[in-house]
């Protein structure tokens, strides 16, 4: 592969920098005091990302990473260092770009699976962040990282569907502005293991849909997001033209849905690591223990050389997936994919920790993002399938060669 960034996105780089510089990084306190503002109505999204995305429209860093027309058009790789800049602030940059989980990835699930009346009614207006959506698949009494337990009902009904079941952790549903759920559940209990499940469309203000609570992330409520929900589904009748694909396809529509999900997660999660190694060189340098900077003691070098080292393993890895995707598709590149997924977020932990560590008690408080890059970062090996999973799969991909 070829590791120069080609004309288009060494301009985009420009722009999106500038964008972060002069909009994004000074619009962080603002967004801290909008989220700390008690008249703010509960779970809203602070007016200052309404702000964010209406200058990211006039200077065409819009939907940066949607393939079809109504985005950027961009490949895989020309997408990686986009999404790695929007990481070194991931509560204000991805959202004011409409590049934000989960409605990324359920515009990308419509683009492929959905019908050309649900683009129309439900992917146009979340191109346009008119709306926002959630995607509804871990429950809280099954063991969700096997997607074959998932015990929702989707159920025939004539011309509709009924669900029945219990949803958490389902991000963004908590926002007002949510309005549509793309709810994984069982139709058919008896088929093979993963023909059981089925996705479909259920309006969030349809009759039976209870929002139980707002859910917390390591004591972070994650409200510039919409906030994550626990939702119950009461005999709740939809359509039958709601059903994305076919019955029996959940599984395989959420393996696609989840294989360039994992991906923007490990793109932004290297843009936490540069952000979280900056400020640890800052902080060193600014600060003197036993007569002389913090800098010049061995230990804090050797947190960042082994920073700098790892994240550019790291990189390397998420771009050769990128190249991988784009050439031989998600198929071709799901070993790859599983390895980004495993090493990504573990290894950003690492280098958040040292960060952490090394700004001492203003580490793990407001006054700085590492606490909250460290909840989120942390998060992300559950998200998308937990490393156990991972790995499992992966080394039975490569026992497999050797049987």
């Amino acid at each position: 592969m070829d590791f120069a960034h080609d004309a288009r996105t060494l301009g985009l780089i420009d722009r999106l920098t500038e964008f972060m510089d002069g909009q994004v990084y000074p619009a962080e306190p603002v967004l801290a005091a909008q989220l700390a503002d008690p008249a703010r109505p509960a779970w809203a999204v602070p007016p200052v990302v309404a702000g964010l995305q209406a200058e990211a429209r006039k200077q065409g860093l819009w939907n940066l990473f949607f393939p079809g027309e109504r985005g950027a058009g961009l490949t895989n790789l020309q997408y990686a260092p986009l999404a790695e800049i929007t990481g070194r602030s991931p509560q204000l940059a991805p959202p004011a770009l409409n590049c934000a989980a989960p409605d990324t990835g359920n515009m990308e699930l419509l683009a492929q699976f959905g019908t050309p009346e649900q683009r129309e009614r439900w992917l146009e207006p979340l191109l346009d962040a008119g709306i926002r959506s959630a995607f509804a698949m871990t429950e809280p009494d099954v063991a969700s990282s096997d997607a074959a337990n998932i015990a929702t009902r989707i159920e025939r009904d004539g011309d509709h569907y009924v669900v029945n079941g219990r949803k958490w952790y389902i991000t963004g549903a908590m926002n007002p502005e949510c309005r549509i759920l793309v709810v994984m559940g069982r139709t058919d209990p008896d088929a093979e293991p993963h023909r059981r499940q089925s996705m479909i469309l259920v309006p969030r203000d349809t009759p039976g849909v209870t929002v139980r609570r707002g859910m917390t992330v390591f004591g972070y409520d994650d409200a510039d997001h919409g906030g994550h929900a626990e939702i119950d589904f009461e005999d709740v009748r939809v359509p039958a033209a709601n059903l994305i694909g076919e019955e029996g396809s959940g599984f395989a529509i959420a393996q696609a849905r989840l294989g360039p999900g994992r991906i923007h997660h490990c793109m932004r999660a290297i843009g936490m690591a540069e952000r979280a190694v900056e400020l640890m060189c800052r902080r060193t340098l600014d600060r003197e223990a036993f007569g002389r900077p913090l800098a010049e003691q061995g230990v804090i070098q050797d947190w960042i050389a082994e920073s700098r080292v790892r994240i550019e393993q790291l990189r390397l890895l998420v771009l050769k997936t990128a190249w991988l995707m784009d050439t031989v598709g998600n198929r071709g590149a799901h070993t790859e994919i599983q390895a980004i997924k495993i090493a990504t977020p573990r290894t950003v932990g690492w280098i958040l920790d040292k960060a952490v560590q090394a700004h001492g008690a203003a580490g793990v408080g407001q006054d700085t993002p590492l606490a909250q890059l460290w909840a989120g970062n942390r998060a992300l090996r559950l998200a998308d399938g937990p490393d156990e999973v991972h790995k499992r799969s992966l080394a039975r991909r490569e026992l497999k060669r050797y049987r």
